[in-house]
């Protein structure tokens, strides 16, 4: 885990209201909701990129929602969970929502991970890989979309 994701598992062990805070914060734009402040901003405070500000914000609302108990398997990236979940449940609409994602722009890319996740519930997703891919979605060769796709396909 990156000391982000770690970051969070800490906070959540010790107040369970972290994930209900998060959780609530996806219901606005990221880094704008000011009662997930206290669970983001130490880890961001020193960054100056707007963008990488809002990814953290916006992959601990998504941690928070997709966080289960004793979730059983080794975390995955979200192109191969994708794929896993299109293979188990036989959706011919996975694909469809999956390059809908990987063509998302900025302003997009909240609303359509929210709903890619919400599909994947029951899958064990790598927040850190996440975060990764994410801190890069506007590079202009489209490195993690097209890492994402290899993963999937």
């Amino acid at each position: 885990m990156t000391g982000f994701i770690e970051w969070l598992e800490g906070l959540n062990k010790k107040d369970t209201k972290v994930r209900a805070v998060l959780r609530r914060s996806l219901a606005f734009d990221p880094g704008t909701f000011t009662a997930a402040y206290p669970y983001v901003e130490p880890f961001v405070k020193n960054e100056d990129s707007s963008w990488r500000r809002k990814m953290h914000y916006l992959v601990a609302g998504l941690w928070a929602a997709h966080w289960r108990e004793g979730r059983i398997g080794a975390p995955l990236p979200i192109g191969k969970a994708s794929a896993t979940y299109q293979v188990a449940s036989g959706s011919t609409s996975i694909e469809r929502r999956f390059i809908t994602l990987l063509d998302a722009d900025p302003d997009q890319l909240p609303h359509r991970l929210r709903q890619m996740l919400a599909l994947l519930k029951d899958q064990a997703i790598d927040f850190d890989d996440l975060l990764k891919g994410l801190l890069y979605w506007n590079d202009d060769r489209k490195r993690t979309q097209n890492a994402w796709a290899r993963a999937f396909y």
